[in-house]
Order: C-alpha cells, then structure tokens, then sequence
C-alpha cells in the first residue's frame, strides 16, 4: 500500500485537482465503502446524488462536475483514471528472483537471473524464460517455448512444445496454450486425425482468463494480437487470427480459421463457426451465434442466433414477446371468418 497525495495523482492521470490537494490517499473503494484515505470515482450524473453521500477523501470525477468531498480529480474519463491509480497505489506483489528447488529446468532452458520459478514447476528444453517474467506454482512449459519479459505464469498453466509469448503477458491459472486443434478426417471406418503441427504466437500485452483453451494451428500459426484480453473459459480454435485490442467475454467459443480483426468486442457465450471473419470495430452481444464463413462487417453491432444487426434484432425480440397475443388475435380473426363464410353460404343457398 503506497500514500500518494490527490496532486501527485491527478498529476499521474493529467487531471485537475479540486479542493485540498495534499490530502493522502492510500485505498481505493467503491463509492459507498470509501472512507478516510479512500480514492472512489464517479463515472456520470446519476451517481452523483451517491457520491454526496460518500466518505471518501478523493472522488474521481468528470470534467465540469461540481466536487462534494474534501478533494477531488477532473478528468474526462473517470472509471479509467480510477484503474490507474488503483494500480499505483496497490501495485501487484513481485515474486523474488529465484528458481525453486522443486522446479525442474532443463539443462539448455535459458531462465533470466530476474525471473522467478515457482515449486513443481517444468521448463523444457530449449525453453527461454525472460526478464522478471513469474512461472508459478506447478506450471508445465514445453520445449522450444519463448516466453518474453515481465510476464505473469499463474499455477497450473500448461504451454505446449514451441509456443512463443511475448512481454507482459498474463495467462491465469489452468489456461491451456498449444494443445492439438480438433481437426479430423472422416474415413470409412471412424476418423482419421489432420496433423496439428503449427504454433501459437501471442503478442504483447494480452491478458488470458483461467482455464482458457487456445489450440495450436493444424499446419500453421493461431495467433493472439497485441493489447487482446481474453476472459475465463474460452476457446480458441486452430489457426484462429485475432488481432491487437480485441475484447473476447467468457464461455465463448471460436471455430478454426476464423479471423476476429482489431478492436473488436465479442460478448459472453458467443458461438462463431468455421472460417468467419469478424471486421474492425465490430461488436457481438452476448450469445450471438455467428454462421460458419460468415462476415460481420466494420464496426457493426449484431446479436441473437443467428446474428443479424442490433435494431432489427430488438424488433424481432419485440414480436417474439408478442407472439401469444398475436395467437389470440389470429384465432379470433380465423372464428370471424368461418362465421363470415358461413353467412355467405346461407346467402347463396336463399
């Protein structure tokens, strides 16, 4: 826990200090259980008949917006100046450099003299292990893995033979990085296996959520882009591109060959098919269902099985709901017209 005072961290965030200025700031809290020493942030207006009401020495606030606590930090994105100053102020726990007596490391595996391997831990051969990059507890990395600097293994990870991982990159307990992509042949008598022979490559930067499953590709590459977060239980299939930013929710699922481009956002329990492509931008709502081959273009916005454009989603979800009264009414305009018919036929018949 490090003291900052509400100067030194608008400084940090470039924002604009209101009221005192040398208050210290140690914690930050939500805003109803801020106290003393507590920074919290108010992310628009109608949290702010809340945030009157709040303890906290330090609100973080946006531009314009009148200040209702002993200091508070303008800026024009409040919940993002919050996360940084949360990582200032309760910075993560670095391991000390070191190599447990437990672990086993190969003889030709290359660990910085920075990094830390955790108890139980295994490095293979030809492994490289960077600068104050962690492995934690009972981690298995295969042969031929580079793994960059600075990043965090978290227990249990298993990295197959000749993935690479670049610099501060993060996978949670349980991910699964490498294993064989589900891909067969049918034959005559049952099926016959493709080869799984690519890669993995993930960039920079990316975080993985536990127990995430990301394939290696059949004959090439299944590549995770720069700056990319990842939620638990995800699974990302053979030779999938995904590219720098993309924001991928939990339970989804990504068939094999399907390119998702940059700064995408994809909601939880997603379902893509084969060979889709996801373009620049786009969003996918949660329990989307994405056609196999299908393309979803920049910067559109879709949801629902399968995915078709937001508006005309929510006018199908609309009708849906109706769909009971619509029966009702359908019925009673089907008993009118027998009753019509019927007259008709009385008519005729005189």
């Amino acid at each position: 826990m490090r003291y900052r005072t509400v100067a030194e961290l608008a400084a940090l965030v470039g924002g604009q200090t209101i009221g005192d200025g040398d208050l210290l700031i140690n914690r930050v809290a939500a805003l109803d259980e801020a106290g003393e020493g507590a920074i919290a942030f108010v992310e628009d207006e109608r949290a702010m008949e809340r945030a009157k009401k709040s303890h906290a020495s330090c609100l973080i606030v946006p531009e314009g917006v009148a200040c209702h606590t002993p200091a508070c930090i303008a800026v024009k994105h409040p919940k993002l100046a919050f996360a940084r100053i949360a990582a200032i102020i309760h910075p993560r726990e670095q391991r000390a450099p070191g190599i447990s007596p437990t672990a086993v490391v190969a003889d030709d595996a290359v660990v910085a003299a920075t990094a830390y391997v955790g108890p139980y831990a295994r490095i293979g051969a030809g492994s490289v292990v960077g600068e104050r990059t962690e492995i934690h507890d009972g981690t298995s990395i295969g042969e031929r893995v580079k793994i960059g600097d600075d990043c965090v293994i978290h227990p249990n990870v298993v990295i197959y033979d000749g993935v690479t991982i670049g610099n501060r990159v993060v996978l949670h307990a349980g991910v699964v990085v490498g294993a064989d992509g589900f891909g067969y042949v049918r034959a005559v008598d049952g099926y016959c296996k493709f080869p799984q022979i690519g890669t993995v490559v993930i960039e920079d930067d990316v975080e993985i959520g536990a127990n995430t499953c990301i394939d290696r590709g059949a004959l090439g590459t299944t590549r995770i882009g720069r700056g990319t977060k990842i939620d638990n239980l995800v699974q990302i299939a053979h030779n999938v591109q995904i590219g720098a930013r993309v924001v991928i929710a939990a339970q989804t699922g990504v068939s094999g060959s399907t390119v998702i481009e940059d700064d995408c956002v994809i909601g939880g329990q997603v379902g893509m098919g084969d060979h889709a492509r996801v373009q620049r931008g786009a969003v996918i709502g949660s329990k989307a269902g994405i056609l196999p081959g299908k393309i979803v273009r920049a910067g559109a916005v879709v949801w629902g099985i399968p995915a078709r454009p937001l508006d005309e989603y929510k006018r199908l979800n609309a009708l849906w709901g109706r769909l009971p009264e619509m029966r009702t009414e359908l019925e009673e305009l089907r008993r009118r017209l027998r009753e019509l018919e019927e007259r008709a036929r009385d008519v005729t018949q005189e």
